[in-house]
């Protein structure tokens, strides 16, 4: 028995009428991200850079050669606000993360850049951040596991349209 067990346990003794058949399933997922976002923020602590930060230089990274978006392409990339995206390029530009530029084909836009430093930080995050995951799933689960958990992750969230 795990501490979910417990808890839909407690409910059935109290409301046997209510059905806490998906209590579990979701209890379980809750305390699973929880353990993993601290395992990641762990990770990237390792490098200087939180969360929100890894997203960021994460993105460019995955945009290719020249590792530059507009700030509408990152944000469109990861689901904030506009405002915060602005935070996190001005923390990343002061940390020597990223640069903004003008954008060479309209000048009233900019763009925001890798700087160097900024794509060595994210090539050892992103190796040791896949380490991490990979030995969190596979710690409990087999590969093929791993595979038929992804599959209905994936179900999951497009029926949520998350």
């Amino acid at each position: 028995m795990d501490q979910v067990d417990k808890v839909i346990e407690q409910w059935r003794e109290v409301r046997p009428d209510l059905d806490t058949s998906t209590m579990g399933p979701i209890g379980r997922l809750t305390r699973a991200m929880k353990f993993m976002q601290a395992a990641a923020e762990q990770t990237f602590a390792a490098y200087n850079l939180n969360m929100a930060g890894f997203d960021v230089l994460s993105a460019l990274r995955r945009s290719g050669s020249p590792y530059a978006l507009s700030p509408g392409d990152l944000l469109a990339s990861m689901m904030i606000t506009s405002g915060t995206m602005t935070n996190r390029i001005d923390q990343l530009e002061k940390a020597g993360l990223v640069k903004r530029e003008n954008d060479p084909n309209d000048a009233r836009k900019a763009i925001v850049r890798l700087t160097p430093e900024g794509l060595q930080r994210i090539e050892g995050a992103i190796v040791e951040h896949i380490d991490t995951q990979r030995e969190l799933l596979l710690s409990g689960l087999t590969e093929k596991e791993v595979t038929q958990l992804d599959k209905l992750l994936r179900k999951l969230t497009r029926s949520l349209n998350a």
